[in-house]
């Protein structure tokens, strides 16, 4: 137990919350194409090392300057047919920039003529392959029935329709998404942590039976699964859009509320009680790669069921891997002493680095 999460905690400085993606709208009207590639700067910079006088920030002037050299990178790294014929490029759209809730992108848009009316594309992708294994790209047609498509760099071409392309690739995203996240991670194994055990007075106490303890597991984990669910979907579907650097510095502060609370409980009442609460946050966080592709109506329901799907997927892994070690050393001295404190104390130290990070944009962490 205590091995899985020093492992976690030491893979922080890797582990970013938000996964790198990059969007993709492509808008057809006849044999007309018009194609909408959003590039994360971190991305880009990463790659072609745009931050020229290294202060850490990009300037306007910085990416602008560079243009050519992203361009380049786009055309390298993304090419489509319509209905298996290549088209001719127009001219492109002034360089811009568009926020969205992972950061800063480089927005380029290129017309595409097209040798005939255009039924379906086929995307080979191959973006940032090289430099970043857990990037995706998230690709939509507008206007259309189809449900997005998570493309995968250097997967092969994939084909973008009104067909609709089915649940897996936004099951395998929601998964991906969490197994990325590590504060949703560390957020789920502090509660585990003690989900072995029961409240005893100012303190805890060994729960009698694995029975007991599986009861109280299941009771946190469907809290956090229908309070996220909420919210996730709301966020989704632009109901609610707060700040992303608010939401991200709420995620921290459950983070260390939590694992303080293992250390010596101080929430008022039901722990499940707290976990709906803290899970009404994260659901927002779990919405942004949803959110940016800014699916509206019936285009939503697929990718948000399979998203969510693979959300919880993901949690279940976690519980597999984190509960039978907790069962197993309940009631050891060890476990009381040296791992549920150790623990919680370094949960609380590294939410309380990203806390600082987030609300008041630092730099702390590599």
């Amino acid at each position: 137990m205590i091995r899985v999460l020093l492992l976690l905690l030491f893979c922080a400085p890797a582990w970013a919350h938000q996964a790198s993606e990059a969007y993709l709208r492509y808008r057809v009207d006849g044999a007309q194409v018009e194609q909408r590639l959003d590039l994360a700067l971190r991305d880009l910079d990463r790659d072609l090392g745009l931050d020229a006088d290294g202060d850490g920030t990009l300037s306007w002037g910085e990416v602008r300057t560079r243009w050519a050299d992203i361009t380049a990178l786009a055309d390298a790294g993304l090419r489509f047919t319509a209905d298996g014929a290549a088209c001719t490029r127009e001219q492109p759209a002034p360089p811009q920039l568009e926020a969205h809730r992972d950061g800063m992108h480089a927005v380029l848009v290129t017309p595409w003529r097209c040798p005939a009316a255009v039924r379906e594309l086929a995307l080979d992708y191959r973006l940032f392959a090289a430099t970043d294994a857990g990037h995706r790209g998230l690709a939509r047609l507008a206007g259309a029935a189809g449900e997005p498509l998570v493309l995968v760099p250097g997967a092969g071409p994939q084909v973008l329709s009104t067909a609709g392309t089915g649940l897996g690739g936004f099951i395998v995203e929601g998964a991906a998404h969490i197994a990325s996240g590590l504060d949703h991670l560390l957020f789920l194994a502090t509660l585990l942590l003690v989900a072995v055990w029961r409240r005893d007075g100012r303190g805890w106490a060994p729960r009698a039976s694995a029975r007991a303890a599986l009861a109280e597991t299941l009771k946190l984990v469907t809290a956090f699964t229908a309070a996220h669910s909420i919210t996730l979907g709301l966020a989704a579907a632009g109901v609610i859009a707060p700040a992303g650097a608010v939401v991200e510095s709420l995620i921290a502060l459950t983070v260390l509320l939590a694992a303080l609370d293992n250390i010596r409980p101080f929430v008022p009442g039901p722990r499940w009680a707290m976990v709906a609460v803290f899970g009404l946050v994260h659901g927002v966080g779990f919405a942004g790669p949803l959110t940016d592709l800014g699916l509206r109506g019936r285009e939503l329901l697929w990718p948000l069921l399979g998203f969510n799907l693979g959300v919880e997927l993901g949690q279940l892994a976690a519980v597999a891997l984190l509960l039978p070690p907790a069962l197993w050393l309940r009631g050891r001295p060890a476990y009381r002493r040296w791992i549920v404190p150790g623990g919680s104390s370094a949960i609380a130290a590294l939410a309380a680095l990203w806390l600082a990070e987030r609300s008041l944009a630092l730099q702390l962490l590599p």
